[in-house]
């Protein structure tokens, strides 16, 4: 534990907005050390990524023999055996993507295990996150479980906070499980994705006059009002796969992709080439900023041609590198990664995170790989090259940031790829630092792999 007091530290994550604010943290956020000198950036970001993914599934081997999920983030980040349902939803695709059906089995089993034995509802949702792994908090008290409490009831702990349900973290999962659903052919993955879609139904139609899918509800069981229009993306992708794989379902399941797709179309700026981030309110859309994620995966789910135009629009408009000469970069010297960044705010921001101050040429690795990812399914001239040379650049952040990691107190042998190049404010009120991360390593997995998590067949 460290010895400094508790400070309150920021969430790393997107969907940081239904954290209830109660974490503490370690002091500084560093970007961990560098690799030695004569260390060659290598073309084994498959190999080693798909590793690392199977490290933090199994990061801690006393419950092996218990339902699951994989940590999100190496110890350094603070959050301990945090798993993201998101970041785990991801790891099941990458999984599948390089023939590790065996693993993506045990990632779906846990969060089939974690939506049935909620411990205070039984209506299909999933947390935001769940704990995995035992630790001892900042305040001293020891948290002895895994994922599955003496109980029998899913570990969605209390610390951070991370205890509401948002629809994008409910679609992600469910996309996971109809992939395990199509590769396997076990009935259990698609009723569980089944629960899923009549949860974000039932407790998630947005009835402000923009329409689709609002946020979900908070940790107290409240709606939150915001439209996010990345969630309504992963929600055409959902609805999609959920219809072709239900033909019971189908009409019901494709009439909700309908009104998600809706939504996205409104927030389309024909005359920027981009997508607004969402509303505040259901009704108002909000203008600023604008991320990175509803450009990537507006082209993943849709496949558009009138909307390619936003995949030319982050890459111009997001694109930054990161040097040792950068304001507040933690690269080490002789190091420089390109890439994109989270959003146009995170440009010029000015943030500090626990007495650090963030770096507005900080590179978004996760970000990086997704658009990897888009660029080379859309296949328009010249994606081919831009998308190899941001492949470049992962490959050298995996060789060259994130050494002597640790994951459940064991040193991560194979490295996956950190989140951010270095702290990096993504302009919604929370950041992302160089901490290897399940859920960068996996797009990075799948852009390498040239698959599309996003559509009904896309990882063969």
């Amino acid at each position: 534990m460290p010895g400094p007091a508790p400070r309150p530290r920021p969430v790393l994550g997107r969907r940081s907005f239904l954290a209830a604010g109660g974490a503490a943290g370690l002091g500084a956020l560093g970007a961990g050390a560098a690799l030695p000198a004569g260390a060659q950036p290598g073309a084994a970001l498959v190999a080693d990524g798909t590793r690392f993914l199977q490290t933090m599934t199994s990061a801690y081997p006393g419950l092996a023999d218990l339902p699951r999920l994989p940590q999100s983030y190496a110890d350094e980040s603070g959050l301990f055996s945090t798993a993201f349902v998101y970041d785990c939803a991801l790891t099941v695709c990458a999984l599948l993507a390089v023939g590790d059906r065996a693993t993506a089995r045990v990632v779906g089993d846990g969060l089939l295990f974690a939506q049935q034995h909620d411990p205070q509802h039984d209506d299909g949702r999933l947390r935001q996150a769940y704990n995995v792994g035992p630790y001892v908090f900042y305040d001293g008290v020891p948290q002895p479980y895994g994922l599955v409490r003496p109980d029998q009831t899913a570990n969605i702990g209390s610390q951070f906070g991370f205890l509401g349900t948002a629809v994008g973290d409910m679609a992600w999962p469910g996309i996971g499980l109809l992939h395990l659903h199509r590769s396997t052919g076990d009935g259990r993955y698609l009723d569980g994705a089944r629960r899923i879609g009549e949860w974000i139904l039932g407790r998630a139609v947005n009835p402000g006059a923009l329409g689709g899918f609002r946020f979900g509800v908070d940790a107290a069981d409240q709606p939150v009002p915001n439209v996010s229009t990345e969630h309504n993306i992963d929600c055409v992708a959902f609805f999609r796969a959920l219809g072709a794989a239900d033909p019971a379902g189908r009409a019901r399941w494709t009439e909700a992709g309908r009104r998600a797709r809706a939504l996205v179309e409104i927030m389309w700026e024909p005359a920027g080439g981009y997508f607004y981030t969402g509303s505040d309110d259901g009704s108002t859309i909000n203008r600023d900023p604008l991320p990175l994620d509803p450009q990537t995966w507006s082209w993943l789910a849709l496949r558009d041609p009138a909307y390619a135009a936003s995949l030319d629009w982050a890459r111009e408009s997001l694109g930054t590198t990161d040097t040792p000469d950068s304001p507040n970069s933690q690269l080490p010297t002789g190091v420089s990664i390109r890439g994109v960044t989270f959003s146009d705010a995170s440009l010029s921001s000015t943030a500090v995170y626990n007495g650090v101050p963030v770096d507005p040429d900080a590179v978004w690795l996760e970000g990086t790989a997704q658009l990897v990812t888009a660029l080379g399914d859309r296949r328009a001239p010249r994606d081919a090259a831009v998308a190899v040379g941001l492949v470049r650049e992962i490959r050298r952040a995996q060789a060259r940031l994130g050494a002597g990691q640790h994951a459940g107190g064991q040193l991560i042998r194979h490295r996956g790829v950190v989140s951010a190049s270095s702290a990096l404010d993504t302009g919604f009120g929370f950041g992302y630092f160089a901490y290897q991360h399940t859920g960068a390593t996996a797009w990075a997995v799948m852009g390498e792999r040239a698959v599309n998590p996003m559509q009904v067949d896309g990882l063969r």
